[in-house]
């Protein structure tokens, strides 16, 4: 587990949380980047959105082996938010907005995403997929 404080500085500690962790949970280098994309914009969302950067308040970052995969969990100790009600950022009108696509991006690279506690926990699993040899 991973606890920081709300400061955005902060981000860059979730890289080097997912470094140590890469070997014990065996994702390989293909999901790396996925997954550090996805934890970031988790990370980061919880930080400003979440907590306001707020530096009295915490993200804490939690990853278990589930089923045959990895999931992510971060918390955050804001007033959560209902993810349903997020406008789409692939529609037309919404093309030109800045920000909304954090949500969006981490459903896409992840392959199941769940918000609770009123959105103020987001988890999101990954398959591990084993490594394919090629022969050359």
């Amino acid at each position: 587990m991973l606890t920081i404080s709300s400061n955005p500085n902060n981000i860059l500690e979730v890289e080097s949380y997912l470094k140590k962790l890469e070997n014990d949970f065996g994702f390989n280098s293909d999901q790396y980047g996925d997954i550090l994309i996805s934890l970031t914009e988790a990370v980061n969302n919880a930080i400003i959105h979440g907590n306001k950067s707020d530096e009295s308040k915490l993200v804490h970052i939690h990853a278990e082996k589930k089923n045959r995969g990895i999931a992510f969990c971060v918390t955050d100790e804001g007033y959560g938010f209902n993810p349903n009600k997020l406008p789409d950022p692939t529609c037309p009108e919404n093309i030109e907005c800045c920000g909304g696509r954090g949500v969006h991006i981490m459903k896409t690279l992840s392959d199941d995403i769940r918000f609770e506690d009123n959105g103020r926990t987001v988890e999101m699993y990954f398959e591990l997929k084993k490594h394919v040899s090629r022969e050359h």
